[in-house]
C-alpha cells in the first residue's frame, strides 16, 4: 500500500554530536511505525471469525482497511483446553511500518504481531465476564515504574525498553534482561549505545522490585520459572506516543541471552508488544498464515 500523504515525525537530534556523519548514518536506520490494537475472535478450528479494532475512528482509514483486509484469512495453530481445541477471545497487538520507496511514496505493511489472550487487561478480563485474575498465566501484584533517569531527561532521551523478566515459583524477579531498546532521539553510533544504556538500567533496576503470582493451574504451572516480556516506555509528561499517530524511532540491536534460550520460542520482534502489558513467553498463539493480505 502506498500513501504519499504521510509525513515523517521529526526526530529529537542530540546536541553535541562528535560528527555530522554519525548521526546521519543512525538516522538512515530510522522506521516509520504505528501500534494498532485490538482484539480477535479465533473458532475451534483456528479460523478468524471475528475482530475489532481499538480506537478505530483515531487511525488513517488505509491503515484499518490493511487489518480488517488480513483479518479475515489469518488461521491460528489451534487453542487447545484440557486437551480439547477451544474458541478463544484474544488480545492482539499489530506493529505497521511505513517503508519510503525511492519516487518519494510509502509502503506501509504489518511487519509484525503478537497474539495471545494473557495480553488483557483486568478491564478486559471483567468486561468478557472473567472477574478473577487467571490462574494459568503470570499476572501482575506489585510492578512500580521506574524513575526517569535526571540525565536522560536534561538531554531529551525518549524510547522504549523491552524487558525480559524470569519469575521465580514465589513470584519474585530471578532475573532481567534487556532484549532490545528502541529510541526516539537520534545521536552517533556511540550516543546512541549510551543512551539506550541510560534508559535500559533505571528499567533492570525497578523489574527486580516487581512481584507477581504464577500459574497455578494450565500446563505451566508447577514449573522451576516462567519468563515474560514488558516493555517499559520512556516519554515525557504529555509527550507520550499517540494512539493511531505514526511515531519515528531508531530500533536497537536486538539480544538473545543463554538463559532464556529453551524459553523465548519465536513469538516476533518485541516492538509489536504494546507498553503496559505482561507477556508471557511461549503463550502468544501461533499464527500460520501471513500477517497481511493483498
Amino acid at each position: 500500500m502506498r500513501a504519499r500523504r504521510l509525513m515523517w515525525v521529526v526526530l529529537v537530534l542530540l546536541a553535541g554530536a562528535a560528527q555530522a556523519a554519525g548521526p546521519r548514518a543512525v538516522r538512515e536506520q530510522a522506521e516509520m511505525s504505528m501500534l494498532v490494537t485490538g482484539m480477535v475472535l479465533i473458532a475451534a478450528d483456528g479460523s478468524v471469525t471475528g475482530w475489532e479494532i481499538d480506537q478505530r475512528d483515531k487511525l488513517p482509514e488505509f491503515v484499518a482497511n490493511i487489518v480488517e483486509r488480513s483479518a479475515p484469512v489469518w488461521k491460528f495453530e489451534p487453542i487447545l483446553v484440557d486437551g480439547q481445541p477451544r474458541a478463544v477471545r484474544a488480545r492482539m497487538s499489530l506493529r505497521l511500518v511505513a517503508e519510503k520507496l525511492d519516487d518519494g511514496a510509502f509502503r506501509v505493511g504489518i511487519s509484525n504481531g503478537y497474539f495471545g489472550r494473557d495480553a488483557l487487561s483486568d478491564r478486559e478480563r471483567k468486561a468478557i465476564g472473567d472477574e478473577a485474575p487467571p490462574t494459568d498465566v503470570v499476572t501482575a501484584i506489585a510492578m512500580r515504574p521506574p524513575t526517569y533517569p535526571d540525565r536522560a531527561l536534561q538531554v531529551g532521551v525518549k524510547g522504549t525498553v523491552y524487558l525480559v523478566v524470569r519469575i521465580g515459583r514465589e513470584g519474585t524477579v530471578a532475573d532481567v534482561a534487556v532484549e532490545q531498546v528502541n529510541l526516539r532521539v537520534v545521536g552517533s553510533d556511540n550516543e546512541m549505545r549510551r543512551m539506550r544504556d541510560l534508559l535500559a538500567r533505571p528499567a533492570v533496576a525497578a523489574a527486580r522490585t516487581w512481584t507477581f503470582r504464577v500459574p497455578t493451574s494450565g500446563e505451566s504451572a508447577g514449573q522451576d520459572h516462567w519468563v515474560i516480556r514488558v516493555p517499559v516506555d520512556f516519554a515525557f509528561r504529555g509527550d507520550e506516543p499517540r494512539y493511531g499517530a505514526w511515531q519515528a524511532y531508531i530500533p536497537g540491536p536486538y539480544q538473545r541471552h543463554p538463559w532464556q534460550a529453551d524459553d523465548a520460542g519465536d513469538e516476533g520482534r518485541p516492538d509489536a508488544l504494546a507498553d503496559g502489558g505482561i507477556y508471557e513467553v511461549g503463550k502468544g498463539l501461533k499464527l500460520l498464515t501471513p500477517l497481511q493480505q493483498g
